[in-house]
C-alpha cells in the first residue's frame, strides 16, 4: 500500500450566491483537488480551499507546495504512515491547507483500502450532523429571506452570521431583526473575522446578548492580545477561536491565556490529524468545539461531516456543511442530502463521495 503518485489539479466553480465577510468574500471556488494513488491502485481524494486573505495561500501555492515540496518527500510511504507524512509536513512552516488536503487525502485512501467510511475510523460516534448555515453580509430583509428558505427546502435552524463591518450598527440590526423574525428555536451565533477592534466587540456585548447569541467568533485579531483577553474576561457569550487556533499549539496558547473560551475546528485546515490533535485538547481542557467551514464544496464538506459525525463533541452541535448550496455547481458524482436539518454520512468507502470526471474535467484550470 505505497503511495506511488500526489496529483494536484486546480479548478473553478462560481459561486451562484457569493459569500462576503470581514477578511474577504467569495465569488469564485478556485480550489484544487488532490489525489493520493497507492500501489493497489487505490484513490483518495481532497479539496484543498485557498483563502489567501486569511492564511495567504493560493491556488497557485497549493499546487507549487504540493508538488515541489510535499509530494516527494512523501510518495514511496506506506499509506498507514499518518504520523511519519504528518512529520513530513510540519518541517515546513504554515501552508496548513496544502497539509490538510494531503492529509484528508491519505485517510481517504487508506479507509478504502480497507473497505470502510473515515467516520468510523475516527470514532463512529453517529451516522449524522445536524447541519448550520452561514449567513453573509447583508440587509435584514435579505438575511432573514435566505435563512427562512433554507429553513423551509433544508430544514435548517441554526445560523453563523457574518459581523464585522464598520459601523457595527448595521451588523447588530441584521441580528437583531434574524431573532425578532426567525422562529424562537432558531440557533443564532456570529463571526466578526477579526473585523472589530476589541473595544468595539466589548460595545456590541450587550446587544448580541440580548438577541439570543450562543457564541462570538474571531471578533478581533489575535494580535490584540490584550483587548482580546479583556474581551473574554467581561463577556457571557462564550468566544470562539478560528483563524487564531489553526493548530493544537496555537489553540493551547489562546486558550491558557485567555483569549478565546472555545475553538473552530477546520478539516480543510491540517486535515483529520491536526483536526483530532485539536479536539484531544478542547476535550482535555473542558472547552466546547465547533465544526467549522472554508465555504467548501460538497467535497471538503464530506470531509468535515465525516469527522463531525466520528465523535461525540462535534456532534453535539450544529456543523457549518451547507454553504455548497450557494455553488453554480460541484465536482461530486452524487449530491450529499439535509433533511430535517441534518446531513447524513455518505455509506461508502472513505470520505464515501466519487468524483464526476465529466465535471472535473470541464472546471479544471489547467489544460
Amino acid at each position: 500500500m505505497r503511495i506511488e503518485s500526489i496529483e494536484t489539479i486546480p479548478y473553478a466553480i462560481d459561486y451562484a450566491r457569493p459569500l462576503r465577510f470581514a477578511s474577504g468574500e467569495v465569488l469564485v471556488a478556485d480550489h484544487v483537488l488532490v489525489r493520493v494513488t497507492t500501489s493497489d491502485g487505490v484513490v483518495g481524494i481532497a479539496d484543498a480551499p485557498p483563502r489567501p486573505y486569511t492564511y495567504g495561500e493560493t491556488q497557485a501555492s497549493i499546487v507549487a507546495t504540493i508538488r515541489d515540496r510535499f509530494a516527494p518527500a512523501i510518495v514511496g510511504l506506506d499509506v498507514s504512515d499518518r504520523d511519519r507524512i504528518r512529520s513530513i509536513m510540519r518541517r515546513t512552516v504554515h501552508n496548513d491547507v496544502a497539509k490538510g488536503a494531503i492529509d484528508i487525502a491519505v485517510w481517504d485512501a487508506y479507509a478504502k483500502t480497507l473497505g470502510v467510511g473515515v467516520s468510523s475510523l475516527l470514532g463512529g460516534w453517529s451516522d449524522r450532523v445536524p447541519v448550520a448555515h452561514m449567513l453573509g453580509f447583508c440587509t435584514p430583509d435579505e438575511g432573514v429571506a435566505e435563512a427562512e428558505e433554507l429553513r423551509e427546502r433544508h430544514g435548517i435552524a441554526a445560523f453563523k452570521v457574518k459581523v464585522g463591518r464598520q459601523p457595527i450598527e448595521q451588523d447588530l440590526a441584521l441580528v437583531e431583526a434574524l431573532r425578532e423574525r426567525l422562529p424562537a428555536d432558531t440557533v443564532l451565533y456570529v463571526d466578526a473575522n477579526r473585523g472589530w477592534s476589541a473595544n468595539q466587540a466589548i460595545a456590541a456585548l450587550p446587544r448580541l446578548e440580548g438577541a439570543g447569541v450562543i457564541s462570538f467568533e474571531e471578533p478581533c485579531d489575535a494580535a490584540e492580545a490584550m483587548g482580546r483577553r479583556r474581551l473574554a474576561q467581561h463577556s457571557r457569550i462564550p468566544i470562539v477561536g478560528d483563524e487564531s487556533v489553526p493548530t493544537p499549539g496555537d489553540a493551547a496558547r489562546e486558550l491558557q491565556s485567555g483569549g478565546c473560551h472555545s475553538v473552530s475546528i477546520k478539516t480543510a485546515r491540517g486535515g483529520f490529524t491536526n483536526a483530532t490533535q485539536v479536539l484531544g485538547l478542547a476535550d482535555g481542557l473542558g472547552v466546547d468545539v465547533f465544526m467549522g467551514n472554508q465555504i467548501d464544496t460538497q467535497l471538503g464538506t464530506a470531509a468535515t461531516l465525516a469527522f463531525a459525525a466520528s465523535h461525540e463533541a462535534t456532534a453535539a452541535r450544529p456543523a457549518e456543511l451547507s454553504n455548497y448550496l450557494d455553488m453554480a455547481d460541484d465536482l461530486i458524482a452524487e449530491p450529499l442530502e439535509i433533511v430535517e436539518g441534518r446531513m447524513r454520512v455518505p455509506s461508502g468507502p472513505g470520505v464515501g463521495v466519487v468524483i464526476d470526471e465529466e465535471k472535473l474535467d470541464r472546471y479544471r484550470v489547467d489544460r
